[in-house]
This record gives C-alpha cells, sequence and structure tokens, in this order.
C-alpha cells in the first residue's frame, strides 16, 4: 500500500525511545573523568547500534522513515537536554547507521 510508505508511528516511537535510552545510559559528562565517561559512551553507543539493527532488520525504511527516524531521535535529545552540539553529533552517527 502506498499510505504505509507514509506511516511513520513506529519510526519515530522507535526513534524517540531510542534517545532516552542513550540519555538514560550516557552519564552527566560534568560529574565523571573523561575517558570513563568516553568508556561508557562506547558501550552505550555499541548497545544503541544492535538496538538500531534489529529495528532495521524487522522494518523496512525509506528514505522518508529515515528523515523522520532521525528527526524523531534528534528532538528526543534535545527535549531530554542534551547541548545541541552532542545531539547534531549523536545524529549523524545515528545517520551514518541507518
Amino acid at each position: 500500500m502506498i499510505f504505509s510508505w507514509f506511516d511513520t508511528r513506529e519510526v519515530r516511537r522507535f526513534g524517540t525511545g531510542l534517545a532516552e535510552f542513550i540519555i538514560g545510559e550516557m552519564p552527566v559528562a560534568a560529574q565523571t573523568k573523561e575517558a570513563k565517561f568516553a568508556a561508557k559512551a562506547g558501550k552505550t553507543l555499541k548497545k544503541a547500534a544492535i538496538q538500531l539493527q534489529t529495528f532495521k532488520a524487522a522494518h523496512k525504511l525509506n528514505p522518508y522513515k529515515r528523515a523522520k527516524l532521525a528527526n524523531a531521535f534528534l528532538w528526543g535529545l534535545k527535549d531530554a537536554k542534551c547541548p545541541a552540539a552532542y545531539a547534531d553529533e549523536l545524529t549523524e552517527w545515528l545517520t551514518l547507521r541507518l
């Protein structure tokens, strides 16, 4: 169906959920040492990449859905008070894996 091409409810829900997962797993950078933050961030991003691969395997993502997923992810980070530069960096990380 042509209308399923534009149905982005699940994609937006996943993007927002992935942003919440990353924000919940990563420690606040100001309270941790740089090396500890980098190690925790690396582990969190590996877990997020696995979640993304699983989602991609279960859902066919056309360009419109990919854009909606990235946008929901970005705004999920921004709504959680993630610094804008870091949110953009994480969104670029996500976009490259889509």
